[in-house]
């Protein structure tokens, strides 16, 4: 059994949730404690039909996941509609589902954003069908992740450690004999790389998604979100977040990097021509690759990602969860579903196989199923998961996440698609701190000036 990564205090986050009054009437409202009485009754139809649910989803996958709960769960039935992720409009056509009252009974949301969609109320508490033997098979840092106020609001599908992945050959074309471990060598890779081809970038700087930037600031000992007392601490201009996007707006400066929407056929042709030699991205980043650029077969590799100081560290670069609408009054079932896409050798194992998905399980007795199932020909025979291993024992502790990354994200965002006009990371970041103590405030939560 793999070890489990660092355990970030997630403690920070609970205790928010149960002392602040406001958020914690949210992560009880919108129904929830009623969906979840409703779910634990009448769910098994009366004329022997089997439970129907509807699912949202988007990770890599899902669909294979689908076919083999179906074909082995003649009682419950899943209907699974595929939309964008997240960042890309996925959230907001749940939110508005949610609001509109025709949510799908399960989503999938990741662990920065589900204490958003708690303090929103479009949740259900899902305590009573979280056994502690089902917790068990978790992460210990992955039921933090889904617990709030000393509830479970989901189930987690998978850890998801940093990584790097570099083209090999053009690696040694510019003579970089191995992947940078530190942040000083990937400036260095990165000069080295332009110089041996104009063209050639070694990474790419993602203005439509703030969860890299958020992910690296994470493993540079930042933690933006705390408590004292009963009000909550913001701290997204910490010297850690600083220090990273001095770094990148340098990066930026001298073009060394890449900017362009994160995986945008843009993006997709620059890997293709070998105009991008590498992508910073996380465990689940290694299908994504394989899929986007198949011809790449045999050149591309996995490293650790690079740190400060050449010593392990990582954050967590996304990662996903199973959600139970507010409104969903098949709840039991929707666990049920689940639990089985979570925690089994033929769920991960069909999520896996379908040659799209490297996610590194939430289950650590999973991660050799994982291991088995992926077809690693892509990557030289490389044994990636032990990289995605290695790098999930170093994530960094201490880090949570804020209860309205909506609007964290949203402001850092808009300010990141500016840097071409002369906007820079630090006032990025500058406004995402203002524009989060804004809405906690409007939300009537307390903030720590």
């Amino acid at each position: 059994m793999p070890s489990s990564p660092a355990r970030p205090r997630r403690a920070l986050l609970l205790g928010a949730c149960a002392l602040s009054l406001t958020l914690l009437t949210a992560c009880g409202s919108g129904g929830s404690g009623s969906g979840s009485t409703q779910a634990a009754t009448g769910e098994q139809a009366t004329d022997g039909k089997p439970v129907s649910l509807t699912f949202w989803g988007w990770a890599k996958g899902t669909k294979d996941v689908v076919a083999a709960f179906n074909a082995s769960h003649p009682n419950v039935q899943i209907t699974f509609e595929e939309i964008p992720s997240g960042n890309a409009g996925g959230y907001a056509k749940i939110a508005n589902a949610v609001k509109a009252g025709n949510a799908p009974d399960v989503f999938n949301v990741e662990y920065p954003q589900l204490p958003d969609f708690v303090s929103q109320g479009a949740v259900q508490d899902i305590s009573k069908l979280v056994t502690p033997d089902l917790k068990a098979k978790y992460l210990p840092q992955a039921v933090e992740l889904t617990t709030l106020g000393g509830k479970n609001w989901a189930l987690p599908l998978d850890a998801a450690p940093q990584s790097f992945y570099y083209r090999k050959d053009l690696f040694e074309k510019a003579g970089i004999t191995a992947a940078p471990k530190t942040w000083d060598e990937f400036r260095t890779a990165a000069q080295k790389l332009k110089q041996a081809d104009p063209n050639t970038r070694i990474a790419t700087f993602f203005p439509d998604d703030p969860s890299t930037f958020e992910a690296l600031a994470w493993q540079a000992g930042a933690t933006w979100f705390g408590t004292k007392g009963d009000s909550w601490q913001i701290a997204l201009t910490s010297p850690q977040t600083t220090k990273v996007a001095d770094y990148w707006q340098q990066m930026i400066g001298e073009d060394l990097v890449r900017s362009m929407p994160s995986f945008s056929q843009q993006w997709t042709a620059s890997l293709q021509k070998g105009e991008t030699a590498g992508y910073l991205g996380a465990s689940w980043g290694g299908g994504v690759l394989k899929s986007s650029v198949p011809d790449g077969a045999g050149k591309w590799a996995v490293a650790p990602i690079p740190t400060w100081d050449g010593s392990p560290a990582s954050g967590m670069l996304g990662g996903t969860t199973f959600a139970v609408s507010k409104d969903s009054k098949k709840a039991k079932a929707a666990v049920e579903f689940a639990t089985w896409a979570t925690t089994t050798p033929e769920g991960i194992k069909a999520r896996i196989a379908s040659g799209t998905s490297s996610a590194y399980p939430a289950a650590p007795e999973l991660v050799p199923v994982a291991k088995a199932a992926f077809d690693t020909a892509f990557y030289g025979g490389q044994d990636i998961y032990a990289i995605y291993q290695d790098a999930a024992k170093s994530i960094k502790p201490n880090w949570s996440w804020g209860p309205a990354m909506g609007a964290t994200n949203t402001s850092l965002k808009d300010a990141f698609g500016k840097l071409s006009g002369g906007t820079t990371l630090g006032q990025a970041v500058d406004g995402a701190q203002k524009a989060t103590v804004a809405e906690l405030k409007n939300r009537g939560l307390k903030v720590a000036e």
